[in-house]
């Protein structure tokens, strides 16, 4: 026994551990969303084999230089001491994870963990490194196979590089090309059976100003689940006139699947089609919404913007995909842009056709990846002549590229979290507190506003945050980050990668789920109050926000399409 563990004592690499023990340490430190103890292993996990794995590599590389080797006289006590220091520093880590766990929660308004997540925590970090070290061996299996091979050949140092690079290539395929194709594949049919699927307790509409009614263009069946969703929820003229005390009208609201049409281009000219025989084209706000990977239209939005007008609006939505935001942004971004892109067109086209006295305003709103799209939608040089009136976008991910370099070119001293750029006459950024610039100042003709959180990962992750702090870091913080976030190198970028992938699963209000109240504040920004008084801003911001949150089942939530938000 004493001989085995000095033999693994003196495998160990003293700077893989160390490593792997301070990225597995930074990976426990808060970052913008909470974090359960599974995805927070997992990540600890992987940090730690990054880590580890680069100590290994520097040591492979000293090997392969054939620089001097420490005797094991030194090696042994050195890893020794390497392995005490790593536990003192993964068990200090330990101890203060819960609560720095806490202090996002706190922000969100969360309970706060149980004494047991840091050994849970613990189990599945275990697990995942566990798991990187059987790729890693499988790979140095291979690797020294394919040198063998190609060694009886060419000189040695030459054939090594070849076998491992020809080892990575391998691996990279059938990661790429192979699995991911496989997991995309099934995740594709698995999205595209649930949105066929007719859901028994939504109904098909009757009347024939509805999308999917029997008098409809669109089947009921051809809409999807997500579209379902959009037609079928949302408030009537009766409960919108009890709330406001003003005359209400039926909303419009226009939806378009996948299955409508075969191409974008058509289902655009499908979805034009029908706005037009229901009368979309005479109510006095008309909305191009663009919807998230899935087809999801946030009814936060829409149920706000329907309310701030008493019903006189239109709507109009094409689904461009069945997956995931994020699935759809790896796997298919330039198609929900194409579809974006030809909806704006035919509805612009015959907008514009109208006489400027008997036409709708005309506005533009997306979420997420569909905030981007919608952005991506409107070409500025085409509308100088004749501008749409506005949008609201939510959430736009940190790809999007008019966001972007505006951001960037914000006034000096405002935070990226929540800039100002230049005058404020065209675009304004909106969060939970509302806008920076006082509601007086005026407009231009066009007003774009971006709504959007401090603590949305998919708003403010950058692949650069790897190698630098980004600027959203610095203080003055926005009001729903942790005050113990830290940048650290390399595992800030993982942690907010991570984080992206469960931003939808936060309360409402923070992250990447936003509230209704906080939408009538931005469509207040867009449209103007109108003959809206504060008190009565104040009263629907109140039944929006108990509406939206009402359990699942409940009269208060069956107007909505919360259970199934996506994004």
């Amino acid at each position: 026994m004493t001989r085995w563990i000095r033999r693994q004592l003196s495998s160990l690499s003293g700077v893989g551990l160390v490593l792997g023990t301070l990225l597995f340490a930074a990976a426990l430190t808060p970052t913008l969303v909470p974090r359960s103890y599974l995805t927070q292993g997992a990540l600890a996990g992987i940090c730690f084999a990054i880590g580890y794995g680069l100590g290994v590599l520097s040591r492979q590389l000293w090997r392969y230089l054939e620089l001097p080797k420490p005797s094991d006289r030194l090696r042994r006590p050195t890893n020794a001491v390497a392995l005490l220091l790593s536990l003192l520093i993964a068990l200090l880590f330990l101890w203060k994870a819960a609560e720095w766990q806490n202090s996002v929660r706190a922000v969100f308004d969360l309970p706060h963990l149980p004494s047991s997540h840091p050994t849970k925590l613990c189990f599945v970090a275990f697990a995942t490194f566990a798991l990187a070290l059987v790729i890693a061996r499988l790979f140095k299996r291979l690797a020294g196979w394919l040198v063998g091979i190609i060694r009886r050949f060419i000189p040695p140092r030459l054939a090594t590089a070849i076998g491992i690079g020809l080892a990575a290539l391998l691996f990279w395929s059938l990661a790429s090309n192979v699995l991911a194709s496989a997991v995309f594949r099934v995740l594709d049919s698995s999205y595209r059976e649930l949105d066929a699927r007719l859901e028994p307790e939504r109904a098909q509409p009757t009347d024939p100003k509805k999308t999917g009614s029997p008098a409809s263009l669109v089947s009921w069946r051809e809409l999807g689940r997500a579209g379902r969703e959009f037609i079928a929820a949302g408030p009537s003229a009766e409960r919108i006139g009890t709330q406001t005390g003003h005359p209400a009208q039926e909303p419009i609201r226009v939806y378009v699947g996948l299955q409508g049409a075969e191409t974008p281009e058509a289902r655009a000219k499908l979805a034009l089609e029908e706005l037009k025989r229901v009368g979309g084209f005479a109510r006095s706000t008309l909305i191009v919404v663009t919807p998230t990977g899935t087809g999801w239209v946030d009814p936060s939005a829409m149920n706000a913007l329907e309310y701030l007008r008493d019903g006189d609006v239109a709507s109009v939505a094409v689904q461009y995909s069945y997956l995931s935001s994020p699935l759809s942004l790896l796997t298919q971004p330039e198609y929900g842009a194409e579809t974006a892109r030809a909806l704006f067109r035919e509805i612009y086209r015959h907008w514009t056709a109208l006489p400027h006295d008997a036409r709708p305003k005309l506005y533009l709103h997306g979420l997420s990846l569909g905030a981007m799209n919608s952005e991506k939608s409107a070409e500025l040089f085409e509308m100088i002549g004749d501008p749409i009136d506005g949008a609201l976008w939510s959430g736009p991910p940190f790809e999007t590229p008019g966001w972007r370099s505006i951001t960037e070119a914000r006034n000096p001293g405002t935070p990226q979290w929540l800039p100002e750029f230049r005058d404020g006459r065209v675009v304004r950024f909106m969060n939970q507190n509302g806008p920076t610039v006082p509601a007086d100042r005026p407009w231009g003709p066009m007003r774009l506003v971006y709504l959007q959180y401090a603590s949305d990962p998919i708003v403010f992750f950058d692949y650069r945050d790897a190698y630098r702090q980004p600027a959203w870091m610095q203080s003055p913080r926005g009001p729903d980050v942790s005050s113990e976030l830290r940048w650290y190198p390399v595992v800030t970028m993982l942690q907010l990668a991570l984080d992206m992938a469960v931003a939808t699963s936060t309360p409402m209000g923070y992250g990447h789920v936003y509230a209704p109240e906080h939408y009538v504040e931005g469509w207040t920004a867009v449209l103007g109050t109108g003959r809206w008084s504060a008190e009565k801003l104040a009263a629907l911001k109140q039944h929006l926000a108990a509406q939206a949150r009402a359990p699942a089942g409940t009269d208060a939530s069956k107007d909505n399409a919360y259970d199934n938000r996506g994004g």
